[in-house]
């Protein structure tokens, strides 16, 4: 498949959305200076050929999700990837706690967000006794990575603004204030039972009008927009913006698990190496970090790889060659794509009782 070829303003559009999601057409077109009718247009090309898609996303961390947990595993390449893909959309991905999971041939993983540890704790042994039974597994348990919000650093969260403006060669826009996206554990707030199905409906429709999200839940369209100004003012939920990587021509996504000696934590500084422009989601405790990155060629990534172990390895961060597992994005096929309304919905109604 032949990336897709964009001119100048598709990429200065695209580029934007992903930077600025939540601003206005209006808006997004002064800050990158491009007509507003171009804008529009392009927008709607983009969405229509699903290079972008528009997503609003649920701090649910100020909702009574306590971490962030990443699954990981090795699969017997004998079994096909479609017939494993079948059976795992059947038996583990349908639990409300995984909003993005994919699969290649011999491994893959997932990523989930819960109210708590025992959730979690319960999908993975449904995981190994489901794998197990049928004959996934070979020398190894799916690996669980925990990342509870009091103690880690959701350093990236499927931020793709560098990659793609590293892509297109855009000077790089300062984005670093967490107000808004940062994950550290908050205190719950309790919402309505009128402001719990707005909520959900949004997180689940993002790109419908309060009229249309009204007319769903019979509420006036003025008392949804009340609500989400509300939720947005309360950081309760964000915009992002997707990129098909994929149809962009990148060519390698790497999943790195790093966990680091004893006594020898990293500190920010040293984080902030290991966090490249290619990296996209980057979640951190004291001694174990998870990164994911994307890549327009090998090339790319062997230099990338390189450069994060040589640095570990001559700050004596690690005396082993860390776990990097590569995805082709031809061979890999995505299980469930950002789906965030089931833990939405779960979360706020655990939250109620």
């Amino acid at each position: 498949m032949e990336p897709i070829s964009l001119t100048r303003n598709e990429q200065k559009v695209l580029h934007g959305l992903i930077c600025y999601p939540g601003l206005k057409d209006n808006a997004l077109a002064k800050q990158i200076d491009v007509k507003l009718s171009t804008l529009t247009s392009i927008k709607r090309r983009l969405q229509d050929q699903e290079i972008t898609r528009h997503l609003i996303v649920p701090m649910l961390n100020r909702l009574g999700s306590e971490l962030l947990a990443v699954i990981y595993t090795q699969f017997n390449p004998v079994i096909p990837l479609q017939e494993r893909a079948k059976k795992t959309k059947e038996t583990i991905e349908v639990f409300e706690e995984i909003f993005f999971s994919i699969g290649e041939q011999e491994k893959g993983f997932s990523v989930s967000l819960s109210k708590n540890y025992t959730n979690i704790g319960r999908i993975n042994e449904i995981r190994t006794e489901t794998f197990g039974t049928l004959g996934l597994l070979e020398m190894e348990y799916p690996h669980e990575v925990i990342f509870p919000f009091e103690s880690s650093d959701i350093v990236r969260f499927f931020d793709f603004r560098r990659a793609i403006g590293t892509l297109y060669h855009f000077d790089e826009i300062n984005h670093e204030s967490r107000d808004e996206s940062s994950f550290t554990l908050k205190k719950a707030k309790k919402l309505s039972e009128k402001e719990k199905k707005v909520f959900v409906e949004i997180i689940k429709q993002p790109n419908a009008t309060t009229q249309e999200i009204g007319e769903k839940v019979s509420l006036s369209r003025h008392t949804v927009s009340r609500m989400k100004k509300h939720f947005f003012d309360l950081q309760l939920m964000k915009h992002m913006v997707i990129p098909d990587l994929k149809q962009l021509g990148f060519r390698i996504l790497a999943f790195y698990h790093l966990q680091f000696s004893p006594g020898k934590a990293p500190t920010k500084e040293d984080i902030s190496y290991l966090d490249s422009a290619s990296t996209f989601f980057l979640a951190r405790r004291k001694y174990e970090v998870v990164l994911i990155a994307a890549y327009p060629s090998y090339q790319d990534y062997k230099d990338d790889k390189m450069n994060k172990i040589r640095y570990l390895k001559e700050n004596n961060f690690i005396s082993y060659n860390p776990l990097v597992r590569k995805y082709m994005f031809e061979q890999l096929i995505i299980l469930k794509n950002f789906d965030f309304s089931p833990i939405s919905n779960k979360i706020i109604e655990s939250n109620s009782k």
